[in-house]
């Protein structure tokens, strides 16, 4: 069993930053995968990033990538979701998530996580 606890989401308005952290307890951090997803109102839940064990590879949805930034830090077992450049699109409820066995192709698939955090809420106002 795995713990996930999400922090660090909020109200800003477009172009500011904000940093989700992930933060995982129960079993070795190390040993899943992490990503993000986000689900808006009305709308199904999406793929926002993943990185690998080690963190030496990341996966980020096309609406993000030069924005955000994926990284963890496995001695804390904390991952975390640097958001730049807000866009009011970027609203949504952000989750993270772990996977234990999952391929590269896999890591978009939301069904493929075995455990999610609560999430926590990002609202971007213009």
């Amino acid at each position: 069993q795995v713990l996930l606890v999400e922090s660090g989401g909020g109200l800003v308005q477009a172009g500011d930053s904000l940093r989700l952290s992930c933060a995982g307890s129960g079993r070795t951090f190390s040993d899943y995968v992490m990503g993000w997803f986000r689900q808006a109102p009305g709308k199904e839940r999406e793929f926002v990033a993943a990185i690998t064990w080690s963190g030496g590879v990341t996966y980020y949805a096309d609406s993000v990538k030069g924005r955000f930034t994926i990284s963890r830090d496995n001695a804390k077992n904390t991952g975390y979701l640097q958001m730049n450049r807000l866009k009011p699109e970027d609203t949504a409820l952000y989750s993270c998530a772990a996977a234990r066995w999952i391929t590269t192709d896999q890591v978009k698939a939301p069904d493929r996580y075995d455990y999610w955090g609560q999430g926590t809420q990002v609202t971007v106002s213009s």
